[in-house]
């Protein structure tokens, strides 16, 4: 199960984070997803936040479902984006051969390596053949705590060698960004697609 203590830092600081990151412009990333996938194509917002990628996702004509672990991101994404969006944990994934896309933005990196490779599982299970993931990690080697929350950090190596072992899905593509919210520039992160 998600660290206790990251999805009590989600609930208590919900609404600070929602304001943080609803209005980050993000949509380089965004577009550079969608453009792999048609128009009207079934995308997973898996771990939404604030509700933003899914909002814009609906907005471009895709059909979206959105779940987050934190009870009240769920409700200010609801509001935000417009439609429900489910309170659910990674762990409980269980559709089969469903999504043309899953979004994981900044959402998986919570998990410890063990759970992150059951759940990379689950989304590939989740997936139709030849869909994609979208997902990003801190930029590093650390793996537990930091300031409140569990995180899991992914250099291109790290990545790799974790793939290697998870199997069933392809890098299609990999690239390094510096954070998008305003005073955060400094850190790094590392963004991955991935083909099924």
């Amino acid at each position: 199960m998600q660290s206790l203590n990251t999805l009590s830092y989600y609930e208590r600081k919900a609404e600070q984070f929602y304001h943080n990151t609803v209005s980050v412009n993000f949509s380089e990333t965004q577009n550079r997803f969608l453009s792999k996938l048609k128009k009207g194509a079934v995308i997973l917002d898996f771990g939404c936040g604030s509700g933003r990628d899914t909002k814009y996702f609906l907005s471009q004509g895709y059909c979206v479902e959105a779940i987050d672990g934190s009870l009240e991101l769920c409700k200010l994404a609801s509001q935000y984006s417009g439609i429900p969006v489910r309170h659910m944990f990674f762990q409980d994934l269980a559709e089969i051969n469903k999504y043309d896309g899953i979004w994981a933005c900044a959402s998986i990196l919570h998990l410890p390596q063990k759970e992150l490779a059951d759940v990379m599982h689950k989304m590939q299970r989740a997936l139709k053949d030849d869909g994609i993931i979208y997902t990003a990690f801190k930029y590093g080697v650390f793996s537990g705590e930091r300031n409140g929350r569990y995180f899991t950090d992914m250099t291109e190596e790290k990545f790799a060698d974790f793939m290697e072992k998870a199997g069933g899905l392809r890098i299609e593509e990999q690239w390094i960004t510096f954070d998008a919210r305003p005073g955060r520039g400094e850190e790094r992160w590392l963004n991955i697609i991935l083909r099924k």
